[in-house]
């Protein structure tokens, strides 16, 4: 399996969306908002709390509280644009 470079930082941007910087220098927006109607990230219709995203476990997801947490690879890949198997065979 091809590691993936880990975020370094993370900011909360209008319209549910995150601006992502990694450790290997590729930074990028990731739009969320397709998620916000799901009943588990409900939590983000609460006034700022979309805002309070950060980067946890020394960079093993990006969250929002101790609960609600995404996987950076995933993010990576959305930011690059590619599916894993285009990013582990490049």
């Amino acid at each position: 399996m091809t590691e993936m470079p880990i975020p370094i930082e993370v900011k909360a941007l209008a319209d549910y969306q995150i601006w992502l910087r990694y450790a290997d220098g590729t930074s990028g927006k990731v739009d969320l908002n397709h998620l916000r109607k799901l009943e588990a990230f409900k939590i983000w219709n609460e006034t700022g709390a979309f805002e309070k995203v950060f980067i946890a476990d020394d960079g093993r997801c990006i969250a929002w509280n101790e609960v609600l947490e995404l996987c950076p690879n995933a993010l990576y890949l959305d930011v690059i644009n590619k599916t894993y198997e285009e990013y582990a065979t490049h």
